[in-house]
This record gives structure tokens, sequence and C-alpha cells, in this order.
């Protein structure tokens, strides 16, 4: 059947998900430096994408660990276990009176965050076009032998 195609199709949406939430985050926090938004709009907007990102990468980790792609779910491991550190220690939301004093860790955070999804989106993209070529391959194998 094609479940490696639908999950490869899974992951890859719940990775461009998770891209372009940590990219707008990067926007908002650069926007912010530059003095272009206020900053309770800022926080007011990042923290509302964060607790739906960190649902999103338990979701995708959980998946891939569960669907056996071993060396994808090591890549985003660390990503997972640094959103289940800030959320348990309460330091996931970005407070209004200290955004200035954290902008640069945060902006670096989220850059390594985008880098290493940058990352999983290949993978993912090559696992893709793998279970496409695989579907293929076996509908025609599947022909032949009648």
């Amino acid at each position: 059947m094609a479940w490696p195609l639908i999950l490869a199709i899974t992951f890859l949406v719940i990775n461009i998900a998770l891209f372009a939430s940590t990219f707008y985050q990067i926007l908002l926090l650069s926007d912010l430096e530059a003095d272009y938004i206020n900053m309770y709009e800022a926080a007011s907007r990042i923290n509302g994408l964060i607790l739906p990102d960190f649902i999103l990468q338990g979701v995708l980790s959980v998946l891939l660990l569960m669907t056996g792609h071993w060396f994808m779910f090591l890549v985003s491991v660390p990503v997972t276990c640094y959103h289940v550190m800030l959320y348990i220690k309460q330091r996931h939301l970005i407070d209004v009176t200290e955004v200035f004093r954290v902008l640069a860790a945060e902006k670096k955070y989220r850059m390594v965050k985008l880098g290493l999804l940058s990352v999983l989106f290949l993978m993912v993209i090559f696992r893709l076009v793998l279970s496409i070529f695989e579907s293929f391959v076996d509908d025609e194998d599947a022909l032949h032998s009648f």
C-alpha cells in the first residue's frame, strides 16, 4: 500500500508548518529589533505561535519515532527536548518587559532551529521522492505479475 508515501507527505506538511512558523517568528524579532513593530504586539504574536509550534514538533518527533525513521528522529530530538525543557521551566513565552534583553538569544535559538528544520526538510524531501519511486515500481511489478 502507499503508507510510506502518506507518511512522507504528512512529515512534509508538518515540517513546512514548523518552518513557516519559525521563519515568521524570526521576522517578528527582526522587526522588533529594527523598531518597526511594537514590543507588545510582537510578543503577543510570537506567544500565540509557541504552543502550536511545540505541539507540532512533539507530534513530528513521535511520528518519526513510531514509524522507525531513526535518523530523522535524531535530527528532531534536540529541538523537541529544548521545547520540553523550556515548557517545564515555564520560560517558553516571551516576556514583554524583558524582550529586548533576550532578543539576541531568541533570534539565535530560532536560527538554529531553522537550520535543523532545513536539514530535516531535505531529508523529508529525499524520503518523499524515494517513497514516490517505490510506489511506482511496486505498481509496475504488480502489473507484470498478472
